[in-house]
């Protein structure tokens, strides 16, 4: 069986996330679902590792759900990371620029190169494209960054001119790089879509897994809790990932950076 929670996964959360998986493991023993020891790092492919048959619990975004995933596996729930201006169980994207950007809004912005993440990424891609369309803005592709960590970096660099990081990963973000952190400032804030959903393997059922990360979170200690942003599972319905807007994917992918 494979666990892995992979989306908000690195230096800082590694160990809490590691303690968490415990308290998820724990009550799935009670509720008599046997579950791996540690949680899966590692795999290069998201995709496979989402689709693989004997996934147990993954997370994954938004936008790879409603695309490729929602009807190959199961959604169990989402996680509730309290991001402020949201409701339970959703997010937005934090619009940043360079600190020293003069240009006042986003108005200003028409024809900026984004950096983004991935393009499959709501929150780096799909969200700010949206957000700009419907103001009649356009942002142009830039760097292809790979991770929101360097998205902020080619902002800050001056290698693109604005990025959109998911709001729950631009406070960790800022948390362990005060000093890159410094270098931009928000610009603007996305509308809330839904958070980035646990999942698990089709046909597998999701109510006993769902049951055992609910009564796992309040067992984590405060600071994990706060390490983590956690503050409980929802669920929020299939069709509400289905609804977000998809806009087209980027006409120039630069090399990653």
């Amino acid at each position: 069986m494979i666990a892995a929670l992979p989306m908000y996964d690195n230096a800082a959360t590694m160990a809490a996330n590691d303690r968490y998986w415990a308290l998820i493991a724990d009550e799935l023993h009670h509720r008599g679902i046997p579950a791996p020891a540690s949680l899966r790092r590692g795999d290069a492919d998201l995709m496979m590792h989402w689709l693989h048959p004997d996934l147990l619990l993954s997370q994954t975004c938004g936008f790879p759900f409603r695309a490729r995933l929602h009807d190959r596996v199961t959604l169990i729930g989402t996680p509730d990371f309290g991001v402020e201006g949201c409701p339970p169980g959703h997010y937005r994207s934090v619009l940043i620029v360079r600190a020293d950007d003069p240009r006042p809004g986003l108005a200003a912005f028409d024809g900026a190169r984004l950096a983004y993440n991935d393009a499959l990424s709501q929150s780096g891609w799909a969200a700010p494209q949206t957000f700009a369309r419907d103001r009649g803005i356009t942002l142009q592709p830039g760097p292809c960054s790979g991770a929101h960590s360097q998205s902020l970096l080619a902002v800050a660099q001056g290698r693109a001119d604005i990025a959109a990081l998911d709001a729950v990963t631009w406070s960790l973000l800022a948390e362990a790089d005060p000093a890159t952190a410094a270098q931009v400032r928000i610009l603007d804030h996305t509308p809330p879509t839904p958070g980035l959903p646990y999942i698990t393997a089709q046909g597998r059922d999701p109510a006993p897994l769902f049951d055992a990360i609910a009564a796992a979170i309040p067992r984590l200690s405060p600071e994990d809790r706060t390490r983590l942003r956690l503050r409980g599972l929802v669920r929020i319905p299939a069709a509400a990932y289905l609804a977000v807007p998809t806009p087209p994917a980027p006409a120039l992918v630069e090399a990653r950076i």
